[in-house]
């Protein structure tokens, strides 16, 4: 297990997906006493987002990590108001999330040209303070990337996440019998005749525990937040991890997964959400799909089932579906899925746009008469 682990290291340990940083508004020029003159202000820093940008080429392009804007001009008898430093521009990859090491975020950088300042520089020399320059602010920052797609694959290692993937779009992510075959998130495209196209990520599997950090934990679970809807994916026969840890039924998965996410962050169980039932080439899967159907209809009357871990809210689910990602049994029907529930929100979400906007023009404000 540890040699595998250094293999995966090796063959993954390229993926940067959080990154640390020094920056420091530049310093402001000095005034000119007898003439009244002002320095100009320091540069600000400002992270810029920006496509075809890696967090990794950022720390391979600036080992040091230390961003510092540009110093404001004195004052002088020829320019009595000194210029202003030049801005320094961090370009980081869009779906970047700034923070600061306390955790206060700064901004989301959601876009391409998005940008947020991140260490303010410091103002000149003037009459009010005695002619004597600030220095600009200083941060220690991180920029977190957070994927940003329409459907994230949710489930336990060697649920068949990356194989669905695979059979629903146009990514090829690396597949193997072993548990944890996907280190580093995956985007694949799904394409539709009308030329729709939909964003699917398939993200490092979840363990029990992730919540607390646990495996690949966060890197797992902070990629969810930045996904519009969640498709479950789990074993119809059930899953265990390894022979020491308890083996779980579809419906034991199902519930579990539920509640990693909703120890990390509560809102994100009233995510929309789809259920994947893969691996229906298995022998019983017919059984186990309608014992799984029944547990979903009724959950309370089968808690006992489940271990300590009962979710506050169960998941409700817009479709069950049964795949099988080997031999293509459902893919079509899924690709359907995922499409309708999809365009059944952004239609919500225009009716609730124009409702919003009728209503201002029945009721303008009156704050600017």
């Amino acid at each position: 297990m540890v040699q595998f682990s250094r293999a995966c290291l090796r063959k993954f340990g390229n993926l940067v997906d959080n990154l640390r940083l020094y920056v420091r508004g530049g310093s402001g020029g000095m005034g000119l006493p007898r003439l009244g003159g002002q320095g100009g202000n320091g540069g600000d820093v400002w992270v810029v987002a920006k496509k075809d940008v890696t967090l990794k080429r950022i720390k391979d392009k600036y080992p040091q990590k230390r961003f510092v804007g540009g110093a404001g001009a004195n004052s002088r008898v020829r320019s009595l108001r000194g210029e202003r430093g030049e801005d320094k521009q961090i370009f980081a990859p869009v779906g970047i999330t700034v923070t600061t090491d306390d955790g206060r975020i700064l901004g989301d950088l959601n876009a391409e040209g998005d940008r947020v300042i991140v260490a303010k520089g410091g103002p000149g020399g003037s009459r009010y303070t005695a002619f004597e320059p600030s220095k600009g602010q200083v941060k220690h920052i991180r920029l977190d990337l957070k994927l940003i797609a329409d459907m994230g694959l949710v489930g336990f290692p060697n649920a068949g996440k990356s194989s669905l993937l695979t059979a629903i779009s146009n990514a090829t992510p690396q597949i193997a019998s072993y548990s944890f075959t996907t280190l580093k998130p995956e985007i694949g495209k799904l394409m539709y005749k009308d030329y729709k196209q939909i964003s699917v990520a398939d993200l490092p599997g979840l363990i029990e525990g992730a919540h607390i950090n646990k495996g690949m934990g966060h890197k797992f679970l902070k990629h969810v937040e930045r996904t519009r809807q969640l498709l479950f994916v789990v074993d119809v026969c059930g899953f265990q991890l390894a022979s020491q840890t308890p083996f779980r039924s579809a419906f034991e998965t199902v519930q579990l997964l539920t509640k990693e996410l909703e120890l990390y962050k509560e809102e994100l169980v009233s995510k929309p959400a789809l259920l994947v039932v893969n691996k229906m080439d298995l022998p019983d899967a017919e059984d186990k799909l309608q014992e799984l159907k029944e547990h979903l209809q009724n959950p309370d009357q089968f808690s006992d089932l489940l271990p300590d871990m009962i979710p506050k809210k169960y998941m409700t689910f817009k479709h069950v579906v049964p795949v099988s990602a080997t031999t293509g049994f459902g893919i079509d029907h899924l690709k359907s899925c995922i499409r309708e529930s999809l365009d059944e929100d952004a239609a919500m979400e225009t009716k609730a746009i124009h409702q919003e906007r009728l209503q201002a023009l029945r009721y303008p404000s009156h704050e600017h008469l």
